[in-house]
């Protein structure tokens, strides 16, 4: 203390140390397989290493590269959207480089919000979300996603996000394919969203870094919807696409009003990072459809074998149309429903980590039950974290 002051900024004070954090060490020190934190655990395609090692030792990016990023990722970004989804997007004023997608949330949010602003977003959500909006002296208002048991699945009330908004809303924060629940928006539920934003005249973040994980339905970016185009700033990245998460690469797209505003916090933040990988995630953004077929059907497959273990060692599974996360009710399992204490007692009990998800809400409550694992791993690893969970 100094100044009869706590040393933390009052804005962070409600923020600890991440329970991704917590719950990789707790795996450490036990031996238990990390099913909580969502990182692959083999890397990505050969030919995307490589061709950052050819960077290396061609001298390039080794330096500061361009403050939006290398003209040759920038140029594949842009075609990336235009192949996959036909929105243009100038590759010179439209598309921004970053330190990865969580790079990429926090500098749009001190870009864009002011103290006193309100900033709705859907929840549970990914817990830099609440950090960024606290760090722009922001207020978050969440409206939750509604678990529907009957179906295994996550609903949006949009009643309740219309209900959400006030003449205070600036910003709508959006993720889909949605981590943790691993919901999908759908088109209908997009175009009510389209249809809200443009009405009251908001800004929308869309943080769609699991855009290529989709296994029911279609990711359709909000910015394509009518209207929605100037108004949106969509981030993705590349480490849950390629499988090289300790790159660091994510982008921005959206209009050059947008780009030039986050570009201002931005620079300010990183300036500049991953200089080679950025080359050669230019790369891999021009890889075949087979590459991304072929994750894909793995990750389904993945996703079928976790989410049948869990089910069979008596938890309620909520099957994700997206992403590589499966939420699971622990109350079969365990009447208190305490997800916190459930997951610091499951390395010891069956040697599995697994992540609560009360810890992604702000109406801890209901998430209190709920618990995600990763099924990002190899299918052996996977395998034996059923066969210890059955133990249960």
């Amino acid at each position: 203390m100094t100044q009869g002051r706590p040393l933390l900024n009052r804005r962070l004070a409600e923020f600890g140390t991440t329970i991704f954090a917590e719950m990789s060490a707790l795996a450490v020190r036990t031996g238990a397989i990390n099913l909580g934190q969502g990182f692959p655990d083999t890397d990505g395609p050969e030919e995307v290493r490589e061709a950052a090692v050819r960077a290396l030792r061609a001298g390039h990016g080794n330096q500061y590269p361009p403050g939006p990023g290398v003209p040759e990722l920038r140029t594949a970004i842009a075609a990336h959207q235009q192949r996959r989804y036909a929105l243009t997007y100038d590759p010179d004023t439209e598309v921004l480089v970053t330190a990865g997608a969580t790079e990429a949330i926090a500098a749009a949010l001190l870009a864009l919000l002011e103290p006193g602003d309100e900033v709705v977003a859907l929840e549970p959500y990914y817990d830099s979300y609440a950090a960024c909006i606290a760090m722009a002296g922001a207020t978050r208002v969440p409206v939750t996603l509604h678990p529907q048991p009957s179906t295994g699945t996550y609903r949006l009330d949009l009643g309740e996000l219309r209900a959400a908004v006030t003449p205070r809303t600036r910003l709508l924060l959006l993720n889909t394919p949605h981590n943790p629940t691993g919901t999908v928006l759908t088109r209908e539920e997009l175009a009510a969203i389209a249809e809200l934003a443009c009405e009251r005249d908001l800004l929308v973040v869309t943080d769609e870094v699991y855009e290529h994980l989709v296994f029911e339905g279609e990711h359709l970016p909000l910015a394509g919807f009518p209207g929605m185009r100037e108004r949106t700033v969509t981030i993705s990245s590349a480490g849950k696409t390629f499988s090289f998460t300790g790159w660091k690469v994510g982008w921005i797209t959206a209009s050059p009003e947008l780009v030039t505003a986050v570009r201002s916090a931005k620079q300010y933040l990183t300036y500049v990072a991953s200089g080679p990988f950025q080359y050669a995630v230019a790369e891999a953004l021009s890889l075949p459809d087979s590459y991304f077929d072929a994750l894909r059907a793995d990750l389904r497959t993945k996703r079928d074998l976790l989410s049948g273990g869990l089910a069979e060692a008596g938890f309620e599974v909520y099957r994700p149309a997206g992403t590589y996360f499966v939420t699971t009710d622990i109350r079969p399992l365990d009447s208190s429903g305490d997800g916190f204490a459930f997951c610091r007692s499951l390395p010891e009990r069956c040697g599995v980590v697994a992540v609560p998800n009360a810890v992604f809400y702000d109406h801890r409550e209901q998430g209190a039950p709920f618990v995600r694992f990763a099924f990002c791993k190899r299918t052996e690893v996977l395998e034996e974290a059923v066969s210890r969970l059955k133990g249960l």
